[in-house]
This record gives C-alpha cells, sequence and structure tokens, in this order.
C-alpha cells in the first residue's frame, strides 16, 4: 500500500486530506503510508504544510528518461541489492524487465562492489542497476563486448557528470584522487555469449564517504534526479557506440594510461607503468619483464594525481 502513496508525492507539500481524497483512504492512513516510506528510507518530509518527497529525489515521476535506457524505471526504499532487484524484474514470468530497465534505491544492506567489496550507500548518494539483454547492435552481448561495457559506462558516467577522469576499468576520481564514482558489471554468461548483464552504478551526488568526493562540491546545484536522468541518457549513446569511439573518448578521460600503477591480478601483484588499452579494453603494462595485457584487476595509481591524464601510446 505505501507504494500508491509514492507517485502522488511533489516536492510541494499536500496535505493529509487532498492525498486521501486522491487515494480513497483518510488522512489518518496516509500518514500511516508516509511513515511506512520513511522507515524504508524514501526521503518523505511529514509536516504542518502536509506530505511532500524532498527535491530531487530519482523516483521516476522526476527523472528525465528520453531513451530506452531507463524507461522503464523503479525507485524502491530499502533492498538488499539494486544488481539483485533487477535479476528478480528480468525473471518475473509475467512481467519481464526489459532492455534497458532500471532500479534505483534509497538503501542497499547487500550492496556490492567490484570482488565482492560492500557497496556502501547512505543520504545524497545515487545507487542504480541497468538491464542489458542486447549488444550495440541489438543481438546477444559477445564476450569482446563485455570487455567494454564497464569502459562505455564510465565515459557515460564522466560525461554525464561533467567532472573528473577515468581509473580503469571502472572509478571515476577527482584530480586529486578521490573517488566520485564506481561501476560494477554482472553478466550471466552462455558459451560465446551473454544471456543478460546487469550493470551497477553509485555515485556520490551530495554526500560521499571519508576520503571520497562528491558531485555537488563541483556543481552545487545538481540533484540525483537530474543526475540518474544524465546517465541515463549518456549510456544510451555510449553503451551503442563503436567500440573506437569508446577507447577513444575513455583514453581522453583517463587518469591511469602514462602513470605507474600496481595492479592485483587474479595471478597476483603487478606493477609498472600503464601504456595503453586494446581492442578490447583490456590494460597494457609495461614492467621490467616485458608488457603484460591485464583484462581483470585492481588498479592503484602510485604517487599523487596531478595534471592532465597521461597519453596513450600508439
Amino acid at each position: 500500500m505505501p507504494e500508491r502513496l509514492l507517485p502522488l508525492l511533489t516536492p510541494q507539500p499536500q496535505t493529509g486530506d487532498a492525498l486521501g481524497a486522491r487515494l480513497g483512504v483518510g488522512r489518518v492512513t496516509v500518514n500511516t503510508l508516509a511513515r511506512r516510506l520513511q522507515d524504508e528510507g524514501v526521503p518523505v518530509q511529514i509536516g504542518r504544510a502536509g506530505y511532500a518527497l524532498s527535491p530531487g529525489t530519482p523516483a521516476p515521476q522526476f527523472v528525465a528518461r528520453p531513451t530506452p535506457m531507463g524507461a522503464a524505471l523503479r525507485y524502491l526504499g530499502t533492498v538488499g541489492s539494486t544488481q539483485d532487484e533487477v535479476r528478480a524484474w528480468a525473471d518475473d514470468p509475467h512481467a519481464p524487465a526489459p532492455h534497458g530497465a532500471a532500479v534505483v534505491a534509497e538503501r542497499q544492506t547487500q550492496g556490492r562492489g567490484r570482488r565482492g567489496r560492500a557497496w556502501a550507500t547512505m543520504h545524497g548518494t545515487l545507487a542504480f542497476s541497468v538491464l542489458l539483454r542486447q549488444g550495440p547492435g541489438g543481438a546477444p552481448l559477445t564476450l569482446p563486448e563485455l570487455g567494454l561495457l564497464p569502459l562505455a559506462a564510465g565515459v557515460a558516467v564522466q560525461r554525464a557528470a561533467g567532472v573528473g577522469g577515468l581509473k580503469w576499468p571502472n572509478d571515476l576520481l577527482t584530480g586529486d584522487g578521490r573517488k566520485l564514482a564506481g561501476i560494477l558489471l554482472e553478466a550471466d554468461l552462455r558459451g560465446e555469449e551473454a544471456r543478460r548483464a546487469v550493470l551497477g552504478i553509485g555515485l556520490n551526488v551530495s554526500a560521499a564517504p571519508d576520503g571520497a568526493a562528491h558531485l555537488r562540491e563541483f556543481a552545487p546545484d545538481l540533484t540525483r534526479a537530474g543526475v540518474l536522468g544524465a546517465v541515463l541518457r549518456e549510456l544510451h549513446t555510449w553503451l551503442s557506440a563503436p567500440p573506437d569511439e569508446v577507447l577513444r573518448a575513455w583514453r581522453a578521460a583517463n587518469l591511469t594510461l602514462g602513470r605507474p600503477v600496481r595492479v592485483q591480478t587474479p595471478a597476483g601483484p603487478l606493477e609498472g607503468v600503464a601504456t595503453d588499452l586494446d581492442a578490447r579494453g583490456s590494460l597494457l603494462v609495461q614492467t621490467p619483464g616485458g608488457l603484460h595485457t591485464v583484462s581483470a584487476g585492481d588498479v592503484q595509481l602510485i604517487g599523487q594525481l596531478s595534471g592532465p591524464p597521461g597519453p596513450a601510446t600508439p
């Protein structure tokens, strides 16, 4: 029942009587529903003037969605993980989620990042996941395309944010190395194809954990609803862009290439200079022992970040 109230809420307060008339219930019931939404983590404001949703809340009625990305959008209070919510929606036998469907949540109790790390959410952050059922041309996703998806998503997030640079493979950082956003791609594989992939994105919009940064440090007027709409729009562009265009845009926005790095790979740690990306988006690292291709790993940038991103090796 609380979900019936949510679509009626706006940033302008409405009285319990007015909302109750639209729902066919009394104002006491409206108050109960509003408090249930609060308990779930939805930022409902309750006062003498009535009931309102905090400005900038990324509920569907406030998010511009001119492309298929996010055209089907669910906004929830507290969930285990938006990744799992998207999967459950995709598997719904009665109304399965379409390509581009998105779930955004206020709180995650089991949010995760790469390699099983906890993915914290707090008031002022934006956490959402998008379902990908097909590749750029509408065909099933292939394994080579999967390698480029986090890079394409990184470009989309950086373009939408308008600040920061990209650390391979999945982080948006400020120029001094503080984290603004992270990206997680999980795919369900079937031979040489992916049955589907789920792209998770977390952005610090108006708040950030200790040591990180948020977007409103650079653009004070940003809202979570506005940022979500901008990212969905850019995802539509970059997830369907040709691979060479994605790689060119990523190189132009990167904070990784040309710098000393330490990479934790499945085979162990690797230190050297990040020189370029290959055609599949893997990172090329030059070490004293030779050139290594890293398709999966965690990168630590060695030394203080300053100045523009390093150039890519031709």
